[in-house]
């Protein structure tokens, strides 16, 4: 691969992720027990990138105190976009760290290392833009491309479901008149995003289009950290040891010879699991997690900080850090109606989302698809339903 330097953007909120993006910005989120933008950043650096530039914005602290100025050796160079103004303006911040041809990536989207290789290389070969196509059923949640003979020779932004087979996959390899194709570019309600500009290259210069099978998932939603914790650990990417088959556990923690860990799962740095607890299968926990005795997670992320005691039950579950839930908490599974907005999306797996510093003070029951903001307190006994506003008291 001849590209040494790749883009991430790494600046926006994820507001349909909220309450788990409250207090840190999307790509910081859990996929397993790690954030997603580590994995980004482990494909880049498997597929020989050698200059990382990240673009950051929304609590960007998080980003750069969590990963410093290297991951794995490679240097990382943080621009900040101040404003949340669109996909092509975050790009464009980064144009005084750029020489020569770039990759640019979403730092919210898992994918691997062959995926990037290819789209360079195709870049490469041609001397034209590229991009990864992915196939995909569900194309309107993504919108549409149409590729033929290898160029995109579409982009369809509200397509139906069945009308196209692939989508936007969200890696591309530019030669440096990127920026300023960007700068040619009108705003769209005071924003410059950056499938605009790849529109205008489509009708004016070719764009290759690559179609790519390698992972690639989206968390757009609560309930996608389910399906990318379940991704991250069936293509066995923990970095946690392997202490069995589809079994991590961090050489720090410590699993009571009584508890049982179902695979695949992974257990983080100085987790504690008790005796009887049952953990997984499809579970993550992340560091410094504890599982009581005769507690059952299944399906579930917890993220760090996180305490379930003893004789709870967790399943389709994502915790925020630092949650408590106490004895005998309830969350009996999905498929549940999750408020997202104003918007119900009826029947998705998602047991609960709860989120961080929140409490429960024991006997604690959800109904599937129940959403705890931060810092909110459960008194003992009481039921949750719907959503569960930041701060919030409930009683019985």
């Amino acid at each position: 691969m001849d590209i040494d330097t790749a883009v991430v953007l790494a600046a926006g909120e994820g507001t349909r992720l909220r309450p788990l993006t409250r207090h840190r910005p999307k790509p910081m989120l859990p996929a397993g027990n790690r954030p997603i933008l580590s994995h980004v950043f482990d494909a880049l650096v498997e597929a020989g990138v050698e200059r990382l530039v990240a673009v950051v914005g929304y609590k960007r602290d998080r980003v750069q105190d969590h990963f410093g100025p290297s991951y794995r050796g490679v240097p990382i160079t943080y621009v900040v976009q101040r404003k949340q103004l669109g996909s092509g303006h975050a790009l464009s911040q980064a144009r005084e760290s750029v020489d020569g041809s770039v990759l640019v990536l979403n730092g919210d989207r898992l994918i691997d290392a062959g995926t990037v290789e290819t789209v360079a290389d195709a870049h490469t070969d041609s001397g034209d833009p590229a991009l990864a196509v992915v196939e995909r059923q569900d194309t309107s949640r993504y919108g549409a491309v149409e590729v033929r003979d290898g160029y995109i020779t579409a982009l369809v932004e509200k397509p139906r479901d069945g009308d196209y087979r692939l989508i936007n996959g969200g890696v591309y390899a530019f030669p440096e008149g990127i920026f300023a194709a960007i700068d040619e570019t009108p705003r769209t309600d005071g924003e410059l995003g950056l499938p605009d500009t790849l529109a205008n290259l489509v009708e004016t210069g070719g764009v290759r289009g690559v179609e790519v099978d390698g992972l690639w998932v989206d968390a757009t939603y609560p309930w996608d950290l389910l399906t990318v914790a379940r991704e991250v650990l069936a293509r066995g990417r923990p970095i946690e040891t392997a202490v069995d088959e589809q079994v991590w556990v961090a050489d720090s923690a410590r699993v009571h010879d009584a508890a049982v860990l179902r695979p695949p799962v992974v257990v983080g740095q100085d987790c504690a699991v008790g005796p009887n607890a049952v953990v997984g299968p499809d579970t993550a926990l992340g560091a410094n997690v504890t599982v009581g005795a005769d507690a059952v997670v299944e399906g579930s992320v917890l993220d760090d900080d996180t305490r379930v005691d003893a004789g709870s039950t967790l399943l389709d579950t994502v915790t925020g850090q630092d949650v408590h839930l106490g004895a005998a908490t309830v969350v009996p599974g999905g498929p549940g109606d999750v408020q997202v907005g104003t918007r119900v999306y009826e029947a998705q797996r998602l047991g609960a989302v709860i989120a961080d510093r929140a409490r429960a003070r024991g006997d604690v029951s959800f109904q599937p698809g129940a959403l705890v903001g931060p810092n909110v307190t459960l008194d003992a006994g009481v039921t949750v339903r719907g959503n569960v506003a930041e701060g919030a008291e409930v009683t019985r």
